[in-house]
């Protein structure tokens, strides 16, 4: 598929149509890492890891959580 490069400000931008963005799972706000690659351009999306819980704390042990920690007296209507 042919597309044109345009001028956005001081620099280029392309227009990616919906198929290739659809296939790609590239949408709005997007992050892309962009190279050259052997003189070609390469749009590649950053994948950020989603994690659940449980891998998010499964190396949170008794000896390593950490415990209360004070923040002083209450200084207006907080609750404690």
């Amino acid at each position: 598929m042919r597309v044109q490069v345009r001028k956005w400000g001081n620099s280029l931008a392309l227009r990616i149509p919906k198929p290739f963005a659809d296939e790609a799972e590239v949408k709005e706000g997007t992050v892309v890492n962009l190279s050259l690659a052997e003189g070609k351009l390469v749009a590649v999306p950053v994948v950020t890891g989603k994690f659940t819980l449980k891998q998010l704390l499964r190396n949170v042990t008794k000896d390593n959580v950490h415990g209360e920690i004070s923040f002083g007296d209450t200084t207006g209507r907080e609750v404690w």
